[in-house]
């Protein structure tokens, strides 16, 4: 951690010489050059408590309280509109120097009218909308701020970011300082100037200038003049530190330890040799909120079903590869449930909104599941077991031990034999039938990776760091394989992002079917324009929820967009009706 705070301050000094800051610039060495000697140092002193605490601390309380996510860069517009206007009228800047200073005291020694309580003020508001220039190290902290807790670690990452940044504007307003100093006999028209650019700053901020420029700079610089910590921020031992930061677990107990050893391609057979391995005892489910189709709605516990066979399903009802996994999973039900095979649906969502009962039970009705499933929205039994992977099974026998795991898609006969060895072992009697299931299957010539909108796991987008607030953003020239790009202004949230107005996303895609998880505000029905290469969506190549080149936005669920005859690459063009928020793509 001392290490990634390290980089932390050098990054930040780095982000304070980078173009980005150039919006914000001008509000510094305004507010740096004029006013009382001291107003340089409350400038630095409100940016380094604006990005410790508004960019981190307060996310808990704009996600508690449901406010809008760009509320705090709002306020900061407004504070830095009403601190020019107060440049340009010498009287007026009189008495909020006084009002402030007696808000906001002075450092010891320091004096009313100097200018220090001001300057915290614009320095408060700086932070804010400097947000917007930060890298993988600040971005990994705000993004996670509100879905974990807050820790001394990451508040201390989010300071020493601000430190170096600060250290460097305060360097620059000096500089500034000593040459405004030569002009001291129109100090008053320099402040009036000043005062002009800071109104001219915050009315374009309001229009969105500042991030359009961000992203311009984004497209059409080299790497190393937008971000030139870019390497460091990258390097291996910053992203290590960071997903600890995130916090990330190491794998825990036996099941957890056969967890981390399929991620790279052992299955539970490989690692002990032989066919069924004894994996540890199956933990109990634990810290569940409501249960489906169980008995009076009461949970199940591994406890009274021992004796049976037991597979404990890991899923999310808008993950792809869980869905495909299903008709499988209520064949088995089927076929061996009277001799003995218990399954169990453990749903630990992915989103905030699957954590909804009641979108949880639509989507149980909708995929006709008749076995129990127990919400998980705590992570509770998820950790429990150590798991990782949606979907994940888990094949528990007779004695409550962990016999067999699988996680992902496929294998279907290799999880059957193992659920039929286990029941033959408990004494049940399987019989020789197997089930005949033909379920849909991923296509083996898919490119592009899981894709998420969010800022928490934003990958291979086009504009630049992508960051929580409402940004305007321009369609990049070129596109790039498997890469992504917003157009238009969104609202970009921790696993979300809502179209404003105008707003258009655009996907380089391998893959024979496309995926998307949308949502609409309030349930209200919305439309989603879908282009292939530019052009409307023909029928034959459209996916079952889109008719006539549109797809209708209702519930938060998975909607299928592209079926095409077989794995292809393509652009696809996605134009939002305003009040739509998509999560994440899957491909097929």
């Amino acid at each position: 951690m001392v290490a990634l705070i390290a980089f932390a301050f050098l990054a930040g000094a780095a982000t304070a010489l980078s173009p980005c800051v150039l919006p914000v610039l001008p509000v510094a060495l305004s507010a740096g050059v004029t006013g009382g000697h001291r107003r340089p140092l409350g400038v630095v002193t409100g940016l380094v408590l604006s990005f410790t605490f508004a960019i981190v601390a307060l996310v808990y309380v704009i996600d508690a309280l449901g406010l809008p996510g760009d509320l705090l860069r709002n306020i900061a517009i407004v504070v830095l509109l009403g601190f020019g206007i107060s440049l340009l009228v010498p009287s007026v800047a009189a008495r909020m120097e006084a009002w402030i200073s007696r808000m906001i005291p002075a450092p010891q020694g320091g004096k009313r009218g100097d200018g220090f309580g001001s300057g915290v003020l614009v320095g408060l508001s700086l932070g804010v909308v400097y947000a917007p220039c930060a890298g993988p190290i600040l971005a990994g902290v705000i993004t996670v701020s509100a879905s974990q807790s807050l820790t001394a670690g990451r508040l201390g990452v989010a300071l020493a970011y601000a430190l170096g940044s600060a250290a460097v504007l305060y360097l620059l307003m000096l500089g500034g300082r000593r040459l405004s100093s030569r002009l001291t006999r129109y100090a008053g028209r320099l402040q009036m100037a000043m005062g002009a650019v800071m109104v001219v700053v915050a009315v374009g901020m309001f229009a969105d200038y500042d991030t359009r420029f961000q992203t311009a700079i984004a497209n059409d610089l080299p790497a190393i003049l937008v971000n030139p910590s870019k390497e460091l921020e990258e390097s291996g031992g910053v992203r290590e530190q960071l997903a600890e930061l995130r916090g990330a677990r190491a794998h825990e107990g036996t099941v957890g330890a056969i967890a981390a050893s399929a991620a790279h391609g052992a299955s539970a057979a490989d690692v002990s040799g032989e066919r069924l391995p004894m994996l540890g005892a199956a933990p109990e489910f634990t810290g569940n909120q409501e249960w489906f189709n169980s008995p009076g709605g009461r949970p199940l516990s591994l406890r009274e079903l021992r004796g049976g066979v037991v597979l404990v399903d890991f899923w999310t009802y808008t993950c792809i590869n869980c869905i495909r996994t299903l008709p499988y999973l209520k064949a088995w039900d089927e076929r061996y449930g009277k001799d003995g095979l218990t399954i169990v649906g453990v749903h630990t969502p992915e989103f905030p909104f699957e954590r909804e009962a009641g979108n949880v039970e639509a989507a149980i009705d909708q995929n006709d599941l008749e076995y129990a499933v127990a919400q998980d929205n705590d992570y509770a039994t998820w950790n429990a077991y150590g798991n990782e992977y949606w979907p994940a099974k888990y094949l528990i026998d007779a004695q409550g031990r962990v016999r067999y795991t699988h996680f992902g898609e496929g294998d279907y006969e290799e999880t059957e034999a193992a659920i039929r060895e286990l029941l033959a072992e408990a004494g049940h009697q399987p019989g020789r039938q197997k089930v005949a299931v033909h379920g849909e299957q991923a296509s083996a010539l898919v490119t592009t990776p899981e894709s998420y909108l969010g800022a928490a796991r934003a990958d291979r987008f086009l504009n630049g760091p992508i960051v929580p607030g409402t940004h305007r953003y321009r369609a990049p020239e070129r596109f790039a394989y498997d890469s992504l790009a917003y157009e238009g202004t969104w609202r970009i949230g921790h696993d979300d992002a809502t179209s404003v107005r105008r707003s258009r996303l655009h996907l380089v895609f391998g893959a024979r079917r496309v995926f998307l998880v949308l949502g609409s505000r309030g349930g209200t029905p919305r439309s989603v324009r879908v282009m292939l290469d530019g052009k409307p969506i023909a029928a034959q190549r459209a996916g079952r929820d889109v008719r006539g080149g549109r797809v209708t936005v209702r519930r938060q669920r998975l909607y299928r967009l592209v079926e095409l005859p077989r794995a292809e690459r393509h652009l696809l063009t996605l134009d939002f009706a305003p009040g739509i928020s998509g999560y994440a793509f899957t491909f097929g």
